[in-house]
């Protein structure tokens, strides 16, 4: 077994008192005091997480866009400078590798961010899928440190410390600027289900970066948080986590992604048949549908467990945990079409051979105000 990878800010993680975690073959902070506070501040005021562990690739060239069309199922050369889309990359039979969001930062310039686990995987397909094309796929993995404020306070708080226009930058866009003396891509993104933003800097400037921020956010009762609270925060907000919701035994239209498929862009891509015919085969005949679960009682669904009606097994839980928001656990689960409907009665899910009731409900389970 190798050594986990440390991110820069490590050093200041245990200072902190964080209890640490490997993670995709990272050493990340799950949490540093409670995680039910943690997910609190989030929600009601902010949160700074250190996301370094994400994998950043970069595709330049005069045909990035047409590389990355060609390569991810979105119609990513439409993606105006600035912005950014949620996408998938899939093998040629339609399974999902991971889903990505990918930000157009020039007229030839594009910065794709996979999950922890798939990076090597996207850096791989994608460096294969690029061949042919006059575009050049980096890894920049080493690049970046990534850091998240997140929560109704996160803009105040960054405001604070940088001149960027933050109020003109819209949800899924990106900009460049300087927070606290550091150069920045700032991004109004998140996975937490608040307003937020993901700031990519130079590893050698994440520290001081992180510390500026912590001390700006002091008053509006920013805290440090760890990767416990954000899988919370996520499943509140009704996000797929890879591996869970999204697998490679799973195509977009399994999942009820499909929209993120474009079949009307130019040229070919990969999995475009095997695509295709999924899409048919759930508008003929609708597979599993992701749902919510609401728990009746105390008991917490984890991924895996079965979900049941009239004792026969009628889905899977993909992920479950103890709701602070709801004050009940919740789960997202893949069920039958007949099952999927909110208010579906005589719904359980059997936790270790007790059939516990759960209340089905459309996703996601917490939206913020806007």
């Amino acid at each position: 077994m190798s050594e986990p990878r440390r991110t820069a800010l490590d050093a200041l993680h245990r200072a902190l008192g964080a209890t640490m975690t490997d993670f995709a073959g990272w050493d990340m902070p799950l949490r540093y005091a409670s995680e039910r506070d943690e997910h609190t501040a989030v929600r009601t005021r902010a949160g700074l997480f250190d996301l370094s562990h994400m994998g950043e690739i970069t595709v330049t060239g005069p045909a990035a866009g047409q590389a990355l069309d060609h390569a991810l199922v979105g119609h990513i050369s439409a993606l105006a400078v600035g912005r950014a889309r949620y996408t998938m990359i899939c093998a040629p039979d339609g399974g999902i590798l991971d889903d990505l969001i990918v930000y157009r930062l020039g007229d030839e310039e594009y910065m794709v961010v996979a999950n922890a686990s798939n990076a090597q995987v996207v850096l791989d397909a994608l460096t294969e899928r690029a061949a042919g094309f006059d575009a050049a796929v980096r890894d920049d993995r080493d690049a970046y440190a990534l850091l998240a404020v997140q929560g109704p306070q996160s803009s105040a708080i960054l405001k604070s410390v940088t001149d960027a226009d933050l109020d003109g930058l819209k949800y899924y866009a990106g900009l460049p600027g300087t927070v606290a003396g550091v150069p920045a891509l700032i991004a109004r993104t998140g996975y937490t289900g608040e307003d937020g933003f993901e700031l990519f800097v130079a590893p050698a400037d994440a520290e001081k970066l992180w510390q500026a921020l912590t001390e700006a956010g002091a008053e509006a009762g920013l805290v440090p948080c760890g990767l416990s609270c954000r899988d919370t925060l996520r499943l509140e907000a009704g996000m797929p986590l890879y591996g869970h919701e999204l697998t490679t035994a799973l195509t977009p239209f399994d999942a009820g992604l499909g929209r993120v498929v474009k079949f009307d862009k130019p040229g070919d891509f990969v999995g475009r048949e095997a695509l295709a015919a999924a899409a048919a085969k759930a508008e003929a005949a609708p597979p599993r549908k992701l749902v919510g679960l609401v728990a009746e009682g105390r008991r917490v669904p984890r991924a895996g467990y079965p979900v049941v009606v009239g004792g026969e097994v009628v889905g899977e839980v993909t992920s479950g945990a103890p709701s602070p928001t709801l004050g009940k656990p919740i789960a997202m689960a893949y069920v039958d079409a007949g099952h999927a409907a909110p208010g579906t009665s005589g719904v359980g899910v059997d936790i270790r051979g007790t059939h516990e009731p759960y209340e089905v409900v459309a996703l996601p389970f917490y939206k913020r105000q806007r």
